[in-house]
């Protein structure tokens, strides 16, 4: 039987998009090309692929095991066709990145503009995203995670800082009124601001001394969702509503400028920085590529791209303890 590719990939479209018209709009093709090409493969294999409504268009059973089947397949195709992109004087196309809103605020900016000055025809969707998902499912060539939430069987490269330090912090004020915690259980008798991840849960605030490390529940009048509301937290604790445990990175401007004052130093624990990562295919898409090397470290660049540490050995699984 003969098989248009074509076909496959506006059905593949019409099936994640859940509709012709959004279809149509994440394809760059029209909803009644993308119609007629969805008709025509239904037509050659003899079986409906999609349920039609006037509301909404869903998978039948024999469509969603072929979409199973087919996204992997023309990713492949599509990482295939790249590879002239090689043999460009300059990479081009859509490079497409799902991060956390940390990354984006702290990794990010010192790479991404000299990154777009030295590929100009390629083109960067930076996606934040705290929740824990898919990359390839989410429709992404890469992701940026911390080791203990990286994605088994994916390639990592590490980014930005080695080594970061959670630190906690409070208004001057509020501690000049409420005292100055000396021990990180002193914390139960402060206001703590506390983040609620996406899935619901609260994480703990964790502090390390010569060995010994000391768990709180923080607990206090203000909760925020973790990378969204990042910013009203600071901006709470800035006014004095309590203490706050972030990315020392995220609050030094704020210990620079006096707003905010460091508590518990010696006990803020250090843990190793975030990586890339991405599928460890054969053929990476010609951007991809562009920026897994453009993040490699070299003699004599200026910045912190991936802080003189090497990359992850191609190929290498990574333990996933999340």
């Amino acid at each position: 039987m003969r098989t248009d590719l074509g076909e496959l990939a506006a059905f593949v479209a019409v099936a994640e998009a859940g509709g012709f018209r959004d279809g149509a709009r994440t394809s760059g093709l029209s909803a009644s090309g993308l119609s007629e090409a969805v008709r025509r493969l239904e037509t050659r294999l003899g079986v409906r692929l999609l349920n039609r409504t006037t509301r909404s268009v869903v998978p039948t059973e024999a469509g969603l095991r072929l979409l199973e089947r087919l996204k992997p397949a023309l990713g492949e195709v599509a990482a295939a066709v790249d590879v002239v992109n090689g043999f460009r004087d300059r990479p081009a196309g859509t490079l497409k990145l799902n991060v956390p809103v940390s990354a984006a605020r702290l990794v990010l900016p010192r790479i991404v503009p000299p990154f777009l000055a030295a590929y100009p025809d390629i083109r960067l969707e930076v996606i934040a995203d705290d929740s824990f998902v898919d990359v390839l499912a989410a429709g992404c060539d890469a992701g940026i995670r911390y080791d203990e939430r990286l994605e088994q069987d994916m390639v990592a490269v590490p980014i930005g800082p080695r080594e970061q330090r959670f630190a906690t912090a409070a208004a001057p004020a509020y501690l000049d009124r409420h005292g100055r915690p000396e021990h990180p259980r002193d914390l139960l008798d402060h206001a703590c601001i506390g983040g609620r991840f996406a899935s619901g849960a609260m994480p703990a605030w964790e502090f390390e001394r010569a060995g010994e490390i000391v768990r709180v529940e923080p607990t206090g009048p203000l909760v925020v969702r973790v990378g969204a509301a990042t910013e009203l937290a600071i901006d709470a604790a800035i006014v004095g509503v309590g203490l706050l445990n972030l990315f020392e990175d995220w609050l030094q401007p704020h210990f620079d400028s006096g707003a905010l004052e460091p508590v518990l130093e010696p006990w803020w624990q250090r843990f190793s920085g975030p990586f890339l990562y991405y599928p460890g295919r054969r053929y990476l898409p010609a951007p991809l590529r562009a920026f897994v090397d453009f993040i490699a470290p070299r003699p004599g660049r200026r910045g912190d791209l991936a802080a003189n540490h090497p990359p992850t050995s191609p190929g290498t699984p990574l333990r996933n303890v999340s």
